[in-house]
């Protein structure tokens, strides 16, 4: 089905197609006739962060910024649903035209700036979802006019707020698009932040009687020292998990295009080689006992296993469910499976429990 409707939905403009998808994804879902989008895959579980996923395979944060359709992405056959990125106020983002299809690319570029109705809505969204067949993460950020030696209350507050919902809880410090957020990546600013919200992850995990992991989510434009030094600050301070990794600033495989000059973070196919490199080198320094999270790229089966080569445990797509449709999903799910099977498992990184 998604084969017949991506004609309609790419004549109009990305954000309007954007819309117009979760609102038909949602009415097929509440009309129970999802299972003509998507077979959701046979169950692969993986272990990671002390949770089981269903399959490896994820929705990474972005399409879903107030959480309003976590049953329905979860019913296409998603192991784990990522929504936010969510600010403790409502935002309305940069000024429209701000997303850009790249079909000739297989790409995306965005300057969204975390448009969304803040934590409070998100928070009764996910409490009247039912969650059936997979696990929630939920990326928190910070507001556009909240100064960075103020940030680390905007993520206190959004962790306190969804801590109880979540099933794990990303750190988003590595959009391009909110003026010097990336500047909280810096080693110093990282520590203060990381720490901070370490502290406040036990102290909730002690009032819940659960604990649930935190993650952090970087970007694919670190270079090779900024990545080195990320690696000493989320290993000291003990991160259940790294996501890697967000859009780039970058254009490499894109030049061509009359889009290329738009301002925003490039998604999908071109970024695949940038954000694997930095998911490689993430792997080799971090300490084993902290698992990865592949992101960037995925178009195929194919560039699943190739990010779990690379060192993930799990994985996530956006722009390649956008150009693809939920059939990636499967597609994912049963490459990691074969690559999973095969007699000889090469590098594939240990289940982390």
């Amino acid at each position: 089905m998604y084969a017949l409707s991506r004609p309609f939905l790419f004549a109009f403009n990305a954000e309007r197609a954007h819309g117009l998808g979760l609102a038909g994804l949602e009415a097929a879902h509440r009309c129970g006739l999802g299972s003509l989008l998507a077979t959701p895959p046979k169950p692969l579980p993986t272990k990671a962060f002390g949770l089981t996923f269903p399959n490896p395979v994820g929705l990474a944060a972005g399409l879903d910024k107030n959480g309003a359709h976590i049953d329905s992405l979860l019913a296409l056959g998603f192991g784990f649903v990522e929504v936010g990125t969510v600010t403790p106020l409502p935002q309305g983002g940069n000024p429209k035209p701000r997303l850009f299809r790249l079909p000739e690319h297989e790409a995306i570029i965005n300057r969204m700036g975390f448009n969304n109705l803040g934590v409070d809505t998100l928070v009764r969204n996910v409490e009247r979802s039912q969650r059936k067949g997979g696990l929630l993460g939920i990326n928190i950020g910070k507001n556009k006019d909240t100064p960075n030696e103020r940030a680390e209350y905007d993520y206190l507050l959004c962790l306190r707020k969804v801590y109880p919902l979540a099933d794990y809880i990303t750190v988003n410090i590595s959009s391009p698009n909110t003026a010097g957020l990336r500047e909280l990546q810096e080693e110093q600013a990282l520590r203060k932040l990381v720490s901070t919200l370490r502290d406040e992850q036990e102290k909730l995990a002690g009032i819940h009687a659960r604990r649930v992991p935190l993650l952090v989510k970087v970007a694919p434009d670190l270079s090779e020292s900024d990545i080195d030094a990320a690696a000493r600050v989320l290993g000291d301070l003990h991160v259940d998990g790294v996501i890697a990794t967000n859009t780039t600033i970058a254009r490499d495989g894109v030049e061509s295009s009359p889009l290329a000059q738009e301002t925003g973070g490039l998604s999908g196919a071109p970024v695949m080689a940038q954000s694997t490199t930095v998911l490689r080198m993430l792997r080799t320094r971090l300490p084993d006992n902290i698992p990865l999270i592949g992101v960037g790229g995925i178009m195929q089966g194919a560039d699943a296993a190739t990010k779990q080569t690379a060192g993930a445990v799990l994985v996530q797509t956006y722009t390649g469910l956008i150009y693809r449709g939920p059939a990636l999903i499967g597609e994912c799910v049963e490459a990691l499976r074969r690559r999973k099977e095969a007699p000889s498992r090469g590098n594939l990184p240990p289940d982390h429990v």
